[in-house]
């Protein structure tokens, strides 16, 4: 079965995205299709970049960095959850992307963005720094809205739900295609 993790990209006290990632798990278990793991960056204590060989070498010298290792090797793909701050995703969640490499290749992810408009700038970064990671992105997103799904708490609309599951099903789909590819039982192409 696969593993898939859903990260909370935010570690900002007060943060709107406990509420989204625990709605993203939730939804996600029912499945049944997968191992949904709910992975919170606050939980790392990672701090700034602090490792002194770059993270393509993998050796770490930091405790921090091992767990986090530890956490991100065994997964298969990912869904990220992130806000939209200054028209870009959190530097926390850039740092934590960072602080890895082989860890993060040959997997798939897909997004859920909260903010003004749903994220949409703060998705396509994340996709374009994932794809110098070797993750594959999924197509669909799902982009909640401060004014509309967070307007009396978090009550998304009800589309949201359909469109995590798209999200789900390609993260699945091409999680699984590239895990094959990582444990070399893919079939050569004819």
């Amino acid at each position: 079965m696969l593993r898939t993790g859903i990260i909370l990209g935010s570690t900002r006290p007060g943060r709107n995205g406990e509420a989204v990632a625990h709605w993203v798990h939730d939804l996600a278990v029912k499945r049944g299709d997968a191992e949904y793991e709910l992975i919170d960056l606050k939980d790392y204590g990672l701090g700034n970049l602090d490792e002194p060989e770059h993270p393509a070498m993998g050796r770490y010298q930091h405790e921090h960095t091992k767990r986090w290792s530890a956490t991100i090797s065994p997964l298969d793909a990912f869904v990220i959850v992130t806000p939209e701050y200054n028209n870009s995703y959190p530097g926390a969640l850039k740092n934590a992307l960072d602080f890895l490499y082989a860890e993060w290749a040959n997997k798939a992810a897909g997004f859920v963005g909260y903010g003004v408009d749903g994220a949409p700038r703060a998705i396509s970064h994340l996709r374009h720094v994932l794809g110098l990671l070797s993750v594959a992105t999924v197509s669909n997103q799902v982009g909640l809205s401060i004014h509309t799904d967070f307007a009396d708490g978090f009550k998304p609309a009800a589309v949201h739900e359909d469109r995590l599951n798209l999200v789900l099903d390609q993260v699945l789909a091409w999680g699984s295609a590239l895990r094959a590819l990582r444990t070399g039982s893919a079939e050569p192409a004819r």
